[in-house]
């Protein structure tokens, strides 16, 4: 089965923060703080996504209040920072929500997001991840980490399912 069948199956999207909606750059303040970017396409696309019922989360080993807050905005209510255990964190959602695993759409970028991408049936990561990862994805985004690779997943998973340049589409 191809990527895009597998998409077309895909009920709910689960993704990394750092490398995936960021670029991987944390700028570090003399107080302590850590600021990172974010896409504002791949914003639009999970808000959408959110709209049109499909469920989303985010499993982070960061801790950042600012990136809760940001998808909490964008309709993420599962927001899971200090994830030292991705997969654990994912048992605990898989309970919640009753899903399979061939239910579930995984992006991440590095070492510490194997386990879930070898499980999902769906393994998905920016062009610029770990060798590592790209050797266990589905699919590989020709965008890099915090320049689009979302949006460009989600893109097509919104136009399988017939809610992409729709006229509820366009409002924000």
């Amino acid at each position: 089965m191809n990527y895009k069948e597998k998409l077309a199956k895909t009920k709910i999207f689960i993704f990394d923060v750092d490398g995936v909606f960021t670029d991987n750059i944390v700028w570090l303040f003399p107080d302590g703080e850590q600021m990172r970017t974010a896409n504002v396409r791949d914003g639009y696309a999970v808000q959408l996504a959110v709209k049109h019922g499909f469920r989303i989360a985010v499993i982070s080993g960061g801790r950042s209040e600012a990136v809760r807050n940001r998808f909490e905005k964008l309709g993420v209510h599962e927001v899971h920072l200090g994830s030292s255990n991705k997969r654990q964190v994912y048992l605990d959602l898989k309970s919640k929500w009753h899903f399979h695993d061939d239910d579930v759409c995984y992006m991440g970028d590095d070492i510490p997001d194997l386990p879930l991408l070898k499980i999902v049936g769906l393994a998905c990561c920016p062009a610029d991840a770990a060798p590592e990862v790209k050797e266990v994805s589905h699919y590989i985004s020709n965008k890099n980490g915090g320049h689009g690779c979302v949006r460009d997943l989600m893109e097509q998973a919104l136009k399988l399912h017939g809610h992409w340049m729709h006229e509820d589409s366009v409002i924000w």
